[in-house]
């Protein structure tokens, strides 16, 4: 069975705290896994939210402030010393190519596993799967930083009842999807579009034109709620988002679950980001991060 889930491994920023790892986010998708921002820390929070090195197909990073990248030295390593079978790929702002490198070789080791580095230089599609496309889009850090977004290719929904008005059942129903024609009958002519699933993840950014863009119709957003909105004047010096702007974002954008992470450790109380994103008047479904907790994907 096809899982679609986000496992939280980190949300803590600029300084991971008792209760919050630095950053860390996999996305299981179909069998295959998708590992955001490994921050320092990521490789033992894997081991507690029990992901295998094997699990990673794609490592993406948003940018390379220490935060979102120290944790690449150990996962690379980890991913080389289990001897992982697939092709891994990693996706990484191409002005920090001396950085990857950098991490990549930190320490000696045995490499084992051939890692495809894919460095993002502007926005586009960066690969284009059976199950998924990927794009990256451009945000606003003081450093070169980019947020990613995956679209699951639309298909189609059966409607039994105009299945029986044309006379299409048992083996016919297979061989009209696959041939889009069975007996003058069209694909069309018996079925909807199914929309298919979006999720993006925007990190360290303002609001621009690109965290619009990512966000737009998605079933799962994960965006940065640095700070509150007292403190949005802190936020915009520091190339960060409020709470508040991160759920009028989402409102704005028509986000089905919106999931608030990246949390400054000078708040106390968690639950003042859903608040706030509250206010600005996202009425979806809503979730504050907590380390090691798992978020599905909503149902179609």
């Amino acid at each position: 069975m096809s899982v679609r889930e986000l496992v939280v491994l980190g949300t803590a920023s600029q300084v991971p705290t008792r209760h919050r790892n630095h950053n860390g986010y996999l996305l299981r998708w179909d069998g295959q896994g998708i590992l955001f921002d490994p921050g320092e820390g990521t490789q033992r929070q894997m081991l507690r939210a029990g992901v295998a090195a094997h699990d990673i197909d794609r490592i993406c990073v948003t940018h390379f402030h220490g935060d979102h990248s120290l944790g690449l030295a150990g996962v690379i390593q980890r991913i080389n010393l289990d001897r992982v079978p697939h092709p891994v790929t990693a996706h990484y702002p191409a002005g920090g190519q001396h950085f990857f490198d950098r991490l990549r070789y930190a320490t000696a080791y045995r490499e084992t596993v051939g890692i495809t580095e894919h460095p993002v230089a502007g926005d586009g599609v960066l690969a284009t799967t059976g199950a998924y496309v990927l794009e990256a889009r451009g945000l606003s850090h003081p450093v070169e930083s980019f947020g990613y977004r995956l679209t699951e290719p639309d298909g189609r929904r059966m409607l039994p009842a105009r299945l029986a008005e044309h006379g299409i059942a048992g083996p016919d129903v297979g061989r009209l999807a696959r041939e889009g024609t069975v007996r003058g009958v069209r694909l069309e002519d018996v079925s909807e579009v199914r929309r298919g699933q979006r999720f993006a993840f925007v990190m360290d950014t303002r609001m621009c034109e690109g965290v619009d863009a990512l966000a737009e119709g998605c079933d799962l957003l994960v965006i940065e709620s640095t700070f509150l909105d007292r403190d949005e004047r802190l936020a915009t010096e520091h190339g960060h988002l409020t709470a508040g702007q991160a759920g009028d974002a989402a409102r704005r954008a028509g986000v089905r679950h919106l999931v608030l992470a990246h949390f400054s450790q000078r708040y106390d109380d968690p639950e003042e980001f859903g608040r706030e994103a509250r206010a600005a008047g996202f009425e979806g479904e809503l979730t504050v991060a907590a380390d090691l907790t798992r978020i599905a994907l909503p149902r179609r």
